[in-house]
């Protein structure tokens, strides 16, 4: 397993959709463990493979940051089954360090991927798990949280993302 760097704002791998993985093998069973070190590096609660450069629909996810290895969960080719509710909470993302917003969304989801082994496997999350999944599953689809701010937020940050972005100065 190996830390990979986390790719920012401003690469052009974060802003297209990501190509579905045809067949889980060694090559994706190691990109999903390298995913965990690197989130657990970083430290944070989910991945996608885009934020560091690889273009396939995988995500990682562990509210536990580490604490619980049960709760790892390792999603190939995810999609949504159910989207219910709303709700707007402050979202941070690690490729985009040193900005928040609090988009909308769904307050309950379903989704459904194939694990490491290539079983399909289906959870239902609600409140943090709710909006990691759709965090996760817009970073596959070339989304970032910015792009789900209002308006005039969305306008605003990007601004001072694309300077930051130009500069390449992330620190905090």
């Amino acid at each position: 397993m190996a830390v990979r760097p986390i790719v920012k704002y401003g690469h052009p791998m974060l802003h297209k959709p990501s190509e579905s993985v045809r067949e889980i093998d060694a090559g994706i069973r190691q990109l999903l463990d390298d995913m965990v070190e690197t989130m657990f590096a970083a430290p944070g609660i989910g991945l996608a493979a885009p934020q560091i450069g690889v273009p396939l629909r995988v995500i990682v996810v562990d509210l536990s940051v580490g604490e619980d290895p049960s709760q790892i969960i390792k999603l190939v080719n995810p999609e949504f089954v159910v989207r219910q509710g709303e709700q707007k909470h402050d979202e941070g993302c690690l490729s985009i360090p040193g900005f928040g917003g609090s988009p909308v969304r769904p307050a309950r989801v379903v989704v459904k991927g194939l694990d490491a082994e290539g079983v399909e496997r289906s959870y239902e999350g609600t409140e943090l798990l709710a909006r990691a999944f759709c965090h996760e599953i817009d970073h596959i689809d070339g989304l970032l949280f910015v792009d789900r701010l209002t308006p005039l937020k969305r306008d605003l940050m990007k601004r001072k993302l694309r300077k930051k972005a130009r500069t390449d100065d992330w620190e905090e």
